[in-house]
């Protein structure tokens, strides 16, 4: 971890940040760190996941998450089709979670919210369409423009004196994962990921249609507590209203996927 800090406050004082254009139009301030380090982080966060939490052994699980998964990642880009690894782990959570360097982390909570094949390609397109529009790269280089690489540095240095400052660098090192990587999403991203998701899933031969019914029962499952995704969103039922709209003009997609083949048959 204290390699990874080192690397970002380095990355903080020369990188000369740029801007692209998301997959929406919106321009966005990326290039903090490079790819290699993104996916260098990406493989740290998924390896803490592995290392805390139970793997499930349920066999036709792991196939059917596997097969949704394929299928919707052989409509990505050429060069981004294969390599992703995927973990579905025991917790009763309804969540999931992609990143940088092709890691998907499935938790089997999900399974009481998305009901079929198509609800389940929801999610998981939804979470590959942060990683395909960059925004774990937007956030690292917010991230390291409001917390400067001297900080960091100076946390780094700080660790080699006393065990006070030991714990404090621990504990930043967590915070720089987990803020990064793990922690909600903002409204802007989000709703982003759910225009890139819902194509994606369409291009696959999944219902974008299932993308409302998703998070109705995201909704109806939340009780007294909302689940974290819908903590990120101001008005979930304008989400579900913009799912709904989008999922229309995307029917000709689906149904161009399924005359051609494209007909996900995972459970």
């Amino acid at each position: 971890m204290k390699r990874l800090i080192l690397s970002l406050a380095v990355a903080s004082l020369t990188a000369a940040c740029a801007t692209t254009t998301s997959p929406t139009g919106r321009t966005q301030a990326v290039g903090a760190i490079s790819q290699q380090q993104l996916d260098q982080m990406g493989a740290e966060a998924f390896a803490e996941y592995k290392a805390k939490l139970p793997r499930s052994t349920n066999a036709t699980q792991n196939a059917y998450v596997s097969c949704v998964v394929n299928a919707v990642t052989r409509e990505l880009p050429a060069g981004s089709q294969t390599g992703w690894e995927v973990a579905l782990f025991s917790n009763d959570s309804p969540n999931a979670f992609a990143l940088p360097g092709g890691k998907i982390g499935v938790y089997t909570g999900i399974f009481k919210v998305a009901r079929n094949q198509d609800q389940l390609a929801a999610v998981i397109a939804h979470e590959i369409g942060h990683v395909i529009a960059h925004h774990h790269d937007e956030r690292v280089t917010r991230q390291l423009g409001a917390q400067t690489g001297l900080g960091l540095l100076g946390a780094l240095i700080g660790s080699q004196y006393g065990t006070g400052a030991q714990q404090a660098t621990q504990q930043l090192g967590g915070a720089a994962v987990q803020g990064i990587f793990l922690l909600p999403n903002n409204r802007v991203q989000e709703s982003e990921a759910d225009v890139v998701g819902q194509r994606l899933m369409a291009q696959a031969g999944f219902n974008p249609g299932q993308a409302v019914n998703l998070w109705e029962n995201m909704i109806s499952a939340s009780s007294s507590r909302a689940p974290e995704w819908l903590s990120t969103h101001p008005d979930p039922q304008a989400r579900i209203a913009e799912l709904r709209a989008r999922a229309g003009s995307l029917m000709a997609t689906y149904e161009q996927a399924r005359a051609a083949g494209r007909t996900p048959k995972c459970g």
